[in-house]
């Protein structure tokens, strides 16, 4: 999901049924609100001609699975040696694109090249789904009206300026278009014509596609050329309850307690987080301030912690060590352990197996209270004494 607290404030909601009802009836409430922001009926009544509910919308939002996987093994599916390749392939074909960018945005290509691969493989495949449908069907539905209804009414926007296509634009399950998989309201206040055709597309423009995710990664405040994530050896003796993105020290605080760069040195002058995605036995990065930039583009801890390390491994860092983390509890005790957090008081969202950002911190909290190692890594042992 991106930028969805932007999107209240860009286009909030009018007086008409905000989601849910009878589908038609819900269609010309949009009609309505689209009108109501200045759009003709002409172009209204053209956008959402053929609307309509699209079920294997609502399923993929209902099934994240993937999100389940511990960060090695999601790290293994995602990062081949044949999406490295292709990255240092398209590294030296965007060479200029990727050079401009560094110096209007200050942002690594690494980074860049990283999402373009995890998101469509750089371009290769974009999704299916049209993205109007997907649009009007995530916003009557309930779950997470704020957010879609504004989509809707951004796409709209961008028809009428002539960048989108209600009966043919496809994309992604949940609204997003293009090479780096971009919502209609990023397009609007973040799209760049990088090649200089006069039109913004993100589906057939590489440069454009680029160009406009680095000015919304940009304007999500990413702070020019600053690293986001490197590996650490850290010491046995760390206290475990400082690590987590909920503390942040300078590295010469780090240093002092022992935590050194696996390749290089710290980064001088920053502070960072130190990040444990599988425990104190498993791989150990140290995180800086724009990796939590990296959150505004997706939600997921464990996709924006492999984002983030692809995007090294692209620029030349090594892959990580392993080490020989505690096993990872299964989807029904990760539910089972949930389920008890909650009984504690503690807010993990929903109790669906994922370790989430809430989930390893109620876990932290209740691991330093059981006297077990504070590392957010949830283990047998932690479940047990729960």
């Amino acid at each position: 999901m991106r930028l969805a607290a932007l999107a209240f404030a860009l286009f909030p909601f009018t007086a008409h049924a905000e989601c849910g009802g009878n589908f038609s009836t819900f269609i010309k409430g949009l009609k309505a609100d689209a009108i109501a922001r200045g759009h003709t009926p002409t172009q209204v009544d053209a956008f959402f001609k053929g609307a309509e509910q699209d079920p294997r919308v609502l399923k993929a939002d209902r099934a994240q699975g993937v999100f389940r996987k511990t960060f090695a093994d999601f790290a293994k599916a995602l990062i081949s040696q044949n999406r490295l390749s292709n990255g240092a392939a398209n590294a030296k074909k965007y060479k200029d694109t990727f050079n401009r960018i560094q110096r209007e945005y200050g942002i690594s290509r690494g980074v860049l090249l990283a999402f373009w691969a995890l998101e469509t493989d750089f371009g290769a495949v974009q999704g299916d789904f049209n993205t109007r449908n997907a649009l009007v069907t995530l916003a009557h539905d309930c779950r997470r009206p704020d957010l879609f209804r504004p989509q809707v009414m951004a796409a709209v926007a961008l028809y009428a300026r002539g960048d989108f296509d209600p009966a043919r634009t496809q994309g992604a399950w949940a609204g997003e278009i293009g090479q780096v998989q971009m919502l209609p309201l990023d397009i609007l206040r973040n799209g760049v014509d990088g090649d200089g055709d006069g039109h913004i597309r993100l589906k057939t423009s590489s440069v454009d596609a680029l160009m406009s995710g680095a000015k919304m990664l940009s304007a999500l405040g990413w702070r020019q050329d600053e690293p986001w994530l490197q590996e650490i050896r850290i010491p046995d003796t760390l206290d475990w309850t400082k690590t987590g993105l909920d503390t942040q020290l300078s590295t010469a605080d780090w240093a002092r307690q022992g935590i050194s760069a696996r390749n290089g040195s710290l980064a001088i002058g920053l502070k960072g987080s130190v990040l444990l995605p599988m425990g104190r036995k498993g791989p150990a990065f140290m995180v800086y301030p724009n990796f939590r930039v990296l959150f505004e583009w997706n939600k997921s801890f464990v996709y924006v912690t492999t984002a983030a390390y692809f995007a090294a491994r692209l620029e030349g860092a090594p892959p990580f060590a392993r080490g020989k983390p505690d096993p990872a509890l299964s989807e029904r005790d990760m539910k089972t352990l949930q389920k008890k957090l909650v009984a504690r008081g503690h807010d993990v969202g929903k109790i669906d197996g994922i370790l989430g950002a809430n989930t390893r911190a109620a876990v932290q909290t209740e691991q330093s209270r059981l006297g077990l190692p504070a590392d957010a890594w949830p283990t047998a042992a932690l479940l047990t004494k729960l």
